[in-house]
């Protein structure tokens, strides 16, 4: 242990993180508020194996990162382990194969042990010395996250080893399993007395799911700095040394007192969640242990393992909820993800809702707060204004009977109950519009819509990971000037976006969307409106020009494709009729493998020539952002805003976005900390090793003129029939005048509902 390669490859680490974040400052970082903690004082973040959700647990790297991303004062944690020789090392289990490489360096060692009276197979480190672990790295044990940096080859290292290089603001010792090792003759007793007597390492704290252990322990440390927690594991389970569960155990918070200063729980004993994940009322057990002297720390916080939909896939929101409620706050987090509690503590706890905004970043919705509710209609618009947004947004599309309506969707199927409706044999397809077949906006009546059930979108489903299931049919969907009569009546709005798509071919139909738009916007009164702005947005730039010609409203021109740059003069193209652009997030910062790789300069030339840049879709979902951002929706933000320089986000989840531009921590200036610095393009991709490296893949496109130019908008056609002679609504014909060509085959509608199902 303790070899040069060991040390290289930390150096290398170190290097490369220090290039990807700024270090905060070693001067205190928590806000002034008095804090509901035992002490009075901010809440400890304990960095969980060090930043375990993108390191290997317990690896340098780990240990590395989560010092530069976190509070000044973070706590490194280590799972103590023994090896047959006696050393402890610092690994997540006392089984090695799940987050190392010892199954393959050493294939034959395999052993089975009972573990609490379990029968348990695997490599354990009682069977090998230290000697022997030093030919044995560490990998990711977490199967759905990166095993990229596998490759770095990150030692084992020992106890004195983590603290000697590291060298933590303060350290804590988990011992797991004390009575296992003694009955393999190990003494996990002597072994923390000897490094608590160690000059060289200091030891902040000593936790322990096992009574006998700590009360055998509590004497020698009785005038010692050092703090020892009670760890309590699942109700049901047992503890070994009383055959006590620790349900049982948790009703006699005095007996803990005797031989402990705190206890270790896991987060939903302080907020319990109902079978279908929704929070359940708080329980006593902060402030009953307050009362008792003991100190709180809450664990099992990760920010790709969702807990409860009322924190809507936002962690921050989650860490919240356990240390700014208002009644009582727990005094320390044991993170996987030890940034994202430190951004709580420092930058967000304690805000009130009419903290003022630190930066200019507009806040657009996606279809309101469709995150939260089914997207386009009331609760989500709703929710959308409660929530901070600046400008609302309405998707129109066009009914059967000329009715502009807000959906996210021209096809019906993609947000409403339609293929399960009476309307399903009215399945079209239509190339124009897309691939595939659907049943669109213009094939029924607004009456009819209006019959239809909103359905929620869940994009990340493919993942598990759904939307607000208990109100995923919520809502009434709305027509246009519906939507304008929200948005006027709310004050606090800046404005509204109108989006427009598919206008030559509805056009070509009959259906006079520009028309329309403008004649509703006229009878809402914005046309003479100073206090909310009015955005139109198309990826089709004769629709702006349309606009600009007839209007004064702000012109957004939406780039349909990821691009990797664009000409100038395409950009002079787009400045003659657009104010601002709308880009994907890829366009800013490429992605291979959920990687970033680089950043572009779409950005800043698009500003240079006075556009405004707004970025899309921001979700909280983690499956939809970049390993680089931590499975953090808000470090995703800032880093697009600080370190891409967009102007506005439009967002699933506006309350987010709302929160992030309101926090304490950017108006330091040149004091940011580092839990609140952008991450670096390319950083996390420059440590991936060649074996683990993805294939390259090409560069995205240029913005050219001929993808922006286009025809100017073709004449309303005379509107066809809307019904057959049977009431049946007509497919809509194409510009050659023939049919589209109907999809009714029942192998097409079985697809239909296999997806529908799929999805919830």
């Amino acid at each position: 242990m303790g070899s040069l390669r060991g040390i290289s490859v930390a150096i290398f680490v170190v290097q490369a993180l220090l290039a990807s974040v700024t270090l905060v400052s070693a001067q205190g970082s928590t806000n002034g508020s008095r804090w509901q903690t035992l002490s009075g004082k901010a809440p400890s973040v304990i960095a969980h194996g060090g930043f375990s959700g993108i390191f290997a647990d317990s690896s340098f790297g780990a240990y590395s990162l989560a010092l530069l991303t976190s509070l000044p004062d973070v706590i490194l944690w280590c799972d103590v382990q023994l090896t047959r020789d006696g050393a402890g090392i610092c690994f997540p289990d006392l089984k090695l194969d799940n987050n190392s490489d010892v199954a393959v360096v050493y294939k034959d060692r395999q052993k089975t042990y009972l573990v609490n009276g379990v029968s348990t197979k695997g490599w354990f480190s009682i069977d090998f010395t230290l000697r022997e672990l030093g030919n044995v790295i560490l990998n990711q044990g977490v199967y759905s996250r990166t095993n990229k940096f596998d490759g770095n080859s990150y030692p084992i290292m020992t106890v004195q080893e983590t603290y000697a290089q590291l060298n933590p603001p303060r350290f804590w010792l988990n011992i797991q399993h004390d009575a296992f090792y003694t009955q393999h003759n190990l003494s996990m007793r002597s072994f923390v007395l000897s490094v608590s007597r160690n000059r060289n390492v200091t030891i902040d704290y000593i936790s322990s799911p096992e009574v006998a252990f700590l009360q055998n322990i509590a004497p020698s440390f009785q005038r010692s700095a050092t703090n020892l927690v009670f760890r309590f594991l699942g109700q049901n389970d047992v503890e070994p040394s009383t055959n006590q569960t620790y349900g049982s155990l948790l009703k006699n918070i005095t007996f803990i007192k005797t031989f402990a200063s705190g206890i270790i729980v896991p987060k939903s004993y302080i907020w319990p969640v109902d079978k279908d994940l929704y929070l359940l009322p708080s329980t006593s057990l902060v402030l009953d242990a307050h009362k008792e002297g003991l100190e709180v720390f809450a664990s099992d916080f990760y920010n790709d393992v969702p807990f409860s939909f009322n924190y809507s896939y936002d962690p921050v929101a989650e860490y919240l909820q356990f240390i700014d409620n208002g009644e009582f706050s727990v005094d320390g987090m044991i993170s996987d993800f030890p940034i994202t509690p430190s951004a709580a503590i420092d930058c967000f706890a304690h805000l009130g809702r009419n903290a003022s905004k630190q930066v200019d970043l507009l806040v657009i919705s996606s279809n309101g707060a469709s995150g939260d509710y089914p997207g386009c209609t009331d609760m989500a618009y709703s929710k959308a204004i409660q929530d901070g947004v600046d400008v609302i947004d309405c998707p129109v599309q066009m009914t059967m009977d000329g009715t502009p309506i807000c959906l996210s969707s021209i096809n019906l199927i993609d947000s409403t109950t339609v293929a399960q409706s009476q309307f399903s044999n009215l399945t079209t397809t239509i190339p124009q519009i897309m691939l595939g077949s659907g049943i669109f906006s213009f094939n029924l009546s607004w009456s009819e819509i209006k019959t239809l059930t909103p359905i929620i979108s869940s994009p990340q489903s493919q993942y598990k990971l759904f939307r607000n299931p208990r109100f995923k049919n919520a809502g009434t969907f709305l027509t246009l000037s519906e939507f304008l009569t929200i948005a006027s009546n709310a004050s606090s709005l800046q404005g509204v976006l109108i989006s427009i798509e598919n206008a030559p071919f509805l056009l070509e139909q009959g259906f006079a969307v520009t028309n329309a738009v403008l004649d509703a916007l006229s009878k809402a009164g914005y046309g003479n409106k100073t206090d909310q702005k009015v955005m139109i947005q198309s990826s089709s730039s004769s629709v702006l020009m349309k606009f600009k010609s007839q209007t004064n409203y702000d012109l957004v021109y939406k780039v349909d494709e990821d691009i990797g740059g664009a000409q100038s003069s395409t950009i002079d193209d787009i400045k003659s009729f657009a104010s601002a652009v709308v880009i994907s997030k890829d366009s800013v910062f490429p992605e291979n493998s959920a990687f970033i790789t680089s950043a572009t300069n779409v950005v800043p030339r698009l500003k240079a020539a006075n556009l405004s840049v707004y970025v899309q879709t921001f979700s909280n979902e983690f499956t939809s952002q970049a390993w680089d951002f931590f499975s953090d929706p808000t470090v995703e933000i800032n880093s697009f805003y600080l370190g891409g320089g967009i102007n506005g986000v439009i967002t699933d989840f506006p309350k987010t976005s709302n929160r992030y531009r309101r926090n304490r921590c950017l108006n330091r200036l040149n004091q940011i900390p580092g839990y609140m610095s952008p991450v670096q393009p390319g950083s996390l991709y420059g440590l991936i090793t060649a074996p683990y490296l993805p294939p390259a893949e090409a560069p995205n496109p240029f913005l050219t003129e001929a993808d922006v130019n286009e025809p100017p908008l073709p004449p309303v056609a005379a509107k066809a029939p809307s019904t057959s002679p049977n009431g049946t609504a007509l497919a809509p014909t194409s510009p050659n005048g023939q049919p589209k060509v109907a999809a009714a085959a029942i192998m097409q509608l079985s697809t239909v509902f296999l997806a529908i199902s799929l999805l919830f």
